[in-house]
């Protein structure tokens, strides 16, 4: 097993090797194999093209959130295949279709969210997770476009006023408080749904009241 995680980390550093001299092109082509299959640490890679090119930063942010959202179909069409099967094997279908309720009530918060936070939020599990459910295809590019263009746009910009090392900064307080950001997605999710409630709880009050 060690030989292996060897050899596959020996792949992705030479695939990267490859990719990242290609420019913005080479950012979008190496975030599309980071959410397909292929995980290598995007945000360092993208903070060195925005330090290496600080007049186009946005332009590599905005390759690497189209990249990510492209290669994020791979995971999400492997859920929408199996999915339903592999979650039954491990929930009741009571469970399983409470999931599916919940995550159709907030399904672009629900993958929008995660596609903003750094390692090590398991993405490729919400966006699994999105196929499960079958979330619609254009609602899941744009989800996950929006995230990761905020995400790598925000890491650019600390880049840039801090130098590269602050992305390792931001991933360190990331893994020591993993339970605490969860936590935080959680009521951000659980207000962002009061209020989409509330404003269709006031539309249709209001629908009554014309009729």
């Amino acid at each position: 097993m060690k030989h292996l995680t060897t050899l596959f980390l020996k792949f992705s550093a030479w695939l990267v090797a490859i990719l990242k001299p290609l420019g913005f092109w080479g950012a979008g082509a190496i975030s599309m194999l980071d959410s397909s299959t292929v995980p290598v640490p995007m945000d360092l890679i993208i903070s060195g093209y925005v330090w290496a090119d600080r007049r186009h930063f946005f332009l590599y942010c905005l390759m690497a959130a189209i990249g990510s959202s492209i290669g994020g179909l791979l995971p999400f069409y492997l859920g929408r295949a199996g999915g339903e099967l592999f979650l039954l094997k491990r929930v009741n279908r009571a469970r399983y279709e409470q999931l599916r309720d919940r995550f159709e009530r907030q399904e672009f918060f629900a993958l929008f969210v995660p596609s903003m936070l750094p390692p090590p939020t398991p993405w490729k599990l919400f966006v699994f997770g999105a196929g499960v459910f079958e979330m619609k295809v254009r609602n899941f590019l744009v989800a996950v476009f929006l995230g990761r263009l905020v995400r790598f746009t925000a890491e650019g910009l600390l880049v840039l006023y801090y130098g590269p090392q602050i992305v390792t900064v931001v991933h360190d307080l990331a893994r020591k408080h993993l339970a605490a950001m969860l936590t935080g997605i959680g009521v951000i999710l659980g207000i962002l749904l009061l209020i989409a409630i509330r404003k269709g709880m006031g539309k249709r009050r209001a629908g009554e009241f014309e009729n």
